[in-house]
């Protein structure tokens, strides 16, 4: 049956329609329970750009303009400016390239390089920054801040552009080489334009991170708006000062998001036409296949090598002395128990509102998804602010509670596990759950043997994210964590704090040892959704 005959079949009067909502268990937007679940879920995420607002609003016109308008703020403007803009654009040319060499070359090794340019995610921005520091004692000031921030996220950009480039059909850049374009022609006029989304969104990755690193940037003593809002409010909690800091902190957030939206364009790349999609043509290096091997390992010994050879210098040197083998254990089980209560609750948080997203789309279901994306862009400390706010004021039975800590967690990697239940849903299509109910099952058993069974890897794989994120966080942790709480996390920074960087060194092993499985994962579902 050919597409038009399906549709005038589906409007013919016989045909059978669709299903409508019974009676008070829906509305036109979704199931009621489920819409009136996910307006809580997305009035809680946007409990930060809240706190802005009206710490903002408290505070005064006047004192807001005396605060905002100083030199110390014009100070942390250049600062964050000049980190953002060579920043960003060396982790674009070095994870385009890179995705470039190893996807559509005849790069030597390429399956190799693969996974060894994605590697540099599991490793903490602040241990990356630990081990330089341990390299070059007087490491600092905006090249400091470059070089750890490109080593530490550049495979953002490298891992969604990878995937898309090994997805493309190749019939665009046959056509454009059947008119006469070389291959380098081909790259700018062809390919680059294709990996325009996955570019913008990489980027947009590495400046809200830029923007959230607090650890990475006081190691080297390189001002930014959150190192800046921590000390002020370790010495003023919660003062004025550091309300604004975070005002113009949320205001750059929603500036870099504006951008990112626009950079994506109008235009849309997609194969249309039947058919089986060729495989893609690996161009031949040639003469540059040595400089190319030589530019991925240079790559990979400063974003890997030194890391963990310093690491691993620090372990050796401390002996067996540095396993504290009660606080080691401690801080391991506190990371573990964390992990695991901040994947649980935010995928939980996050199933009804993919649910929404992808059963019942529209305008709705799309603002209530963009809260989420906007809240969990801001800074760590932004949030934990918030938090330590509302609950010292309204709730101070619960503040400097575990709850509260696990909450924030949710707040910040909410869209981890949205993302991935989101897909993990639409191969789940309701079509399957009317079958089963058609069979005699009760619609919540349906649910749960059809739509759940089958989002439950995307489910697991989002979660496996949110837990990466989790091992990783310091700075709400160090904010929001109970008295008496050690995680790998806040546990190094207190001893590498101090100078004692062969005390440090067991978290920071540890710490990459739990987040490398994880970046494995994240690098093996891009090759998954690009159907390899």
């Amino acid at each position: 049956m050919t597409s038009s005959q399906s549709t005038t079949a589906a409007r013919s009067p016989g045909a059978k329609k669709s299903p409508k909502l019974v009676k008070g268990r829906g509305t036109r937007l979704g199931p009621w329970p489920v819409v009136v679940l996910c307006a809580l879920i997305a009035a809680f995420s946007l409990i930060p750009l809240g706190f802005v607002a009206v710490a903002t609003v408290n505070a005064g016109w006047d004192t807001a303009i005396a605060m905002v308008f100083r030199p110390r703020v014009g100070e942390l403007l250049l600062n964050t400016l000049k980190l953002v803009l060579i920043t960003v654009p060396l982790c674009v040319v070095i994870g385009v390239g890179g995705a470039w060499l190893v996807e559509r070359t005849s790069l030597a090794g390429h399956k190799m390089w693969a996974v060894l340019l994605a590697a540099p995610l599991a490793i903490p921005a602040f241990v990356n920054s630990y081990a330089w520091v341990s390299a070059i004692p007087s490491l600092g000031g905006i090249f400091g801040g470059v070089l750890i921030s490109v080593l530490s996220y550049f495979p953002l950009v490298y891992i969604p552009v990878a995937a898309v480039l090994s997805r493309l059909d190749p019939a665009l850049e046959q056509s454009a080489a059947s008119l006469g374009l070389g291959p380098w022609r081909v790259f700018f006029r062809v390919i680059l334009p294709q990996l325009r989304l996955a570019t913008a969104g990489g980027a947009l990755l590495v400046a809200l991170h830029l923007l959230a690193e607090y650890g990475a940037f006081a190691m080297i003593a390189f001002d930014t708006f959150t190192t800046a809002i921590y000390d002020q409010f370790r010495s003023t909690f919660n003062g004025a000062a550091a309300n604004m800091l975070a005002s113009v902190l949320v205001l750059f957030c929603l500036v870099l998001l504006l951008a990112e939206s626009k950079s994506r364009g109008s235009a849309r790349y997609a194969r249309i036409g039947s058919g089986v999609q060729s495989n893609p043509r690996r161009m031949a290096l040639g003469l540059f296949q040595i400089p190319s091997q030589l530019l991925l390992i240079a790559v990979s010994v400063l974003a890997l090598g030194v890391p963990l050879w310093h690491v691993g210098r620090w372990v050796i040197a401390g002996g067996a002395a540095i396993w504290e083998g009660p606080v080691l254990i401690n801080a391991l089980l506190q990371t573990l128990g964390y992990g695991l209560a901040g994947a649980i609750l935010t995928t939980v948080l996050a199933f009804p509102l993919a649910y929404l997203v992808i059963r019942h789309p529209g305008p709705f279901s799309k603002l209530l998804e963009a809260a989420n994306y906007i809240s969990s862009s801001m800074p760590g400390i932004v949030v934990a602010l918030a938090l330590v706010t509302i609950t010292v004021h309204n709730v101070p039975a619960i503040y400097q509670s575990s709850f509260v800590l696990v909450a924030a967690y949710a707040l910040l990697f909410m869209p981890r596990a949205l993302v991935n239940l989101r897909a993990g849903l639409a191969q789940a299509p309701v079509q399957l759950d009317e079958a089963a109910r058609a069979l005699g099952k009760p619609p919540l058993l349906a649910f749960i043997l059809v739509t759940l069974r089958l989002s439950a890897p995307a489910a697991a794989g989002g979660a496996a994210l949110v837990f990466l994120g989790i091992v990783n966080e310091l700075t709400a942790t160090l904010l929001l964590a109970p008295n008496g709480t050690r995680t790998l996390a806040t546990q190094f920074w207190s001893l590498s704090n101090e100078i004692d960087y062969m005390g440090a060194a067991p978290y920071a092993l540890l710490m990459i040892v739990l987040s490398a499985p994880m970046t494995y994962l994240l690098f093996v579902q891009s090759k998954k959704a690009a159907g390899q």
